[in-house]
């Protein structure tokens, strides 16, 4: 029923206004009214407007500017079709000036009818400028007129489209945009471009930060979800988006023709860089992935997450060597990926015996154990704590590196990959910061001048694929992290994206064990390999019969940080006390 109100509505306002339109234009050409050329006109009028033009699904109160601009052209096409038919009889300019005198009226009513709706519906009492002028930001700027949000201006980077407008919005190129905010702050801005790579939007984001209250990004093509509006998917920036690395050498074929068609056990694979390490085996076709950890929950999140690929879950501790023996006996997998280890500083500094056995014992395990199975390759995943360190986890890591580096020979290939901190992960300060900041907590961290490297792990865990896939057996690889980012500089960020007012930062001291910064070389003597990411550090050679002794000694002694000295002559534990 509604439905065929409005058609009835529409036709109505068809019909009155072709006929006042024609009662002006036959006064303006002093010409007597002829019923029978009104009649036709609407007749045609409305035939279109049904046929070509669904006019009476038109909503007024939501119609943009295109659609005025349709009805024109459909108006217009009207004209063409009757005015061969009166042509004889009337003179093309009267019937030319009743269509213009037609168009104006119904434009000018629908427009006032939308400005008068909307101006009531909703009062417009935040801005928001649209970075993106293309069909996605065009349709946001529609679907904001049903909000509090006044759309100020576009802005665009294509300087074609500079300095025009859209909907009477103008298009501004960056400068402009500054110059026309000044020292004002603009409630919101939308970056409207779903194909923007993370690099862009860092980018806008470092421009526009100053002056916005809040900025929001629209997900990328793939996110997007269909049948919904776009205004209702915007999402924050996150911190991630800010601070990740995007390497430009993966080389995913390289990766693929290593991965493809193998049987991969992953260590560790509940963990936030096994778990991903899982999933990128499943994306570049691995034959099948036996899936090992000791935490039942994260053995069994991981299972569901990984669908396309033949599994089988292992829920075992490395460090009993007897069942991993069976372990590899029972699947004789062709790559190990061994990502199991203990990885928080405080924790193994107040669990120091734990730590050795997890991390050392449990390494030499699977290194023991994938060699006398006949295992092609191993990747260890090791740290840049394992660098100078100043922790006894950082030092059991790089004990694991002297183990890998000098077992191999031996019909495996083993080699480790050397990287900081992973955006996101369990054990990172960014959940710990977002979960103070939800809390309206201050932020604490340890010191001001402390600095860690970050990239994000689908990409951290690409390039360790890729040096496992370009390794040839003792290497110890190191990724790319670029350039050190200070926490406090880092929690200011994550202050800002939040919006919340009142959150001060609090230094607490530096942690057992923490440094101030971290390092992915012991020295300058690094070899390149053919990607930029990807370097390899200078070999130490350890003789592994007498690193065997020490790290039996390592596990009866009392004095395990002497020992640790001992194995690590650069370990300099830092109480911090």
């Amino acid at each position: 029923m509604f439905y065929l109100d409005k058609r009835i509505l529409n036709f109505l306002v068809i019909i009155i206004l072709t006929c006042i339109t024609f009662w002006w234009t036959f006064f303006i050409f002093h010409m007597p009214f002829d019923f029978k050329l009104v009649l036709s006109v609407i007749a045609i009028r409305i035939l279109f407007s049904l046929l070509i033009f669904n006019d009476y699904s038109i909503s007024w109160s939501k119609a943009s500017q295109k659609t005025f601009i349709i009805k024109s052209v459909v108006y217009i096409s009207a004209f063409f079709v009757y005015l061969p038919i009166f042509y004889g009889e009337v003179r093309f300019a009267f019937l030319a000036s009743e269509l213009f005198l037609y168009l104006f009226s119904i434009n000018f009513i629908m427009y006032l009818y939308y400005y008068i709706i909307n101006k009531s519906r909703i009062e417009k009492t935040k801005s928001v400028v649209i970075y993106g002028a293309g069909k996605a930001g065009v349709k946001l700027e529609s679907e904001f007129t049903q909000t509090e949000f006044k759309v100020k201006y576009f802005v665009d980077d294509d300087k074609i489209i500079q300095n025009r407008s859209i909907d009477s919005i103008q298009v501004l190129s960056k400068e402009k945009l500054k110059a026309k905010i000044g020292n004002e702050k603009y409630d919101l801005l939308v970056i409207a471009m779903p194909s923007a790579t993370k690099v862009r939007i860092k980018d806008i984001y470092n421009d526009f930060g100053g002056y916005f209250r809040e900025i929001k990004v629209l997900p990328s093509l793939d996110e997007i979800l269909e049948g919904k509006d776009f205004s209702t998917q915007l999402k924050d920036i996150s911190v991630e988006d800010l601070l990740a690395r995007h390497p430009q050498d993966l080389d995913k074929n390289k990766i693929s023709s290593f991965i493809k068609n193998k049987t991969i056990l992953v260590t560790g694979a509940g963990g936030s860089i096994g778990s991903e390490i899982c999933r990128q085996c499943e994306k570049f076709g691995a034959k099948k992935l036996i899936l090992l950890d000791h935490s039942e929950y994260n053995l069994y999140a991981i299972s569901e997450d990984i669908k396309n690929v033949e599994t089988i879950l292992v829920m075992q501790n490395i460090v009993d060597k007897e069942f991993l023996d069976k372990t590899f006996k029972n699947y004789m997998p062709d790559i190990v990926i061994h990502a199991a280890a203990y990885k928080h500083v405080p924790l193994v500094e107040s669990n120091i015996q734990e730590g050795i056995l997890n991390n050392v014992v449990g390494t030499k395990n699977v290194i023991d154990t994938s060699i006398k199975y006949g295992v092609k390759k191993l990747v260890m995943i090791s740290t840049d704590k394992a660098v100078r360190p100043t922790n006894v986890m950082g030092t059991t890591k790089r004990i694991c590196e002297l183990y890998a580096q000098n077992s191999n020979g031996k019909g495996t290939d083993i080699v480790a990959v050397r990287f900081g901190n992973v955006l996101g992960s369990s054990g990172s300060v960014i959940p710990k910061f977002k979960s103070q900041i939800e809390n309206g907590q201050n932020i604490t961290v340890t010191h001001p001048d402390i600095t860690r490297y970050f990239m994000l792990i689908p990409e951290a865990c690409e390039l360790v694929l890729q040096a496992g896939a370009i390794g040839t057996g003792g290497e110890i690889f190191i990724l790319d992290m670029g350039e050190p980012i200070k926490i406090v500089d880092l929690a200011q960020k994550m202050i800002e994206l939040s919006g919340r007012e009142g959150i001060e930062i609090e230094f607490s001291g530096l942690r057992p064990g923490e440094k101030l910064y971290e390092e992915l070389l012991i020295d300058d003597s690094d070899t390149k390999t053919d990607y930029e990411s990807i370097t390899v550090a200078s070999p130490t050679e350890y003789d592994i019969d007498k690193l065997n002794s020490d790290i039996e000694e390592l596990l009866t002694c009392k004095d395990k940080l002497s020992k640790l000295k001992e194995i690590v002559p650069e370990f300099n534990h830092q109480k911090n006390n």
